[in-house]
């Protein structure tokens, strides 16, 4: 598997976690207090996970270009 097939995969996944973020958002408005306070906390979560995936799949897809800066988070 090539970086770019890779990046391919993080892609999709940062937008099915993506589209579960918007569904979780809409559920908040209605949930009683105990509720909203537990669906925040995996909100918070799939916002990490989320953010990470669309992080890797750039650094996948432009780990071989001239000039890219790396986000230092994910190089040694």
């Amino acid at each position: 598997m090539t970086l770019i097939e890779i990046s391919v995969e993080y892609r999709a996944q940062a937008t099915v976690i993506q589209q579960r973020l918007r569904e979780l958002r809409a559920q908040l408005p209605e949930l009683d207090p105990d509720q909203r306070s537990t669906m925040e906390g995996r909100i918070r979560m799939l916002t990490v996970m989320w953010r990470e995936a669309r992080d890797l799949a750039v650094l996948c897809e432009r780990y071989y270009d001239r000039g890219y800066r790396r986000n230092g988070k994910y190089t040694l």
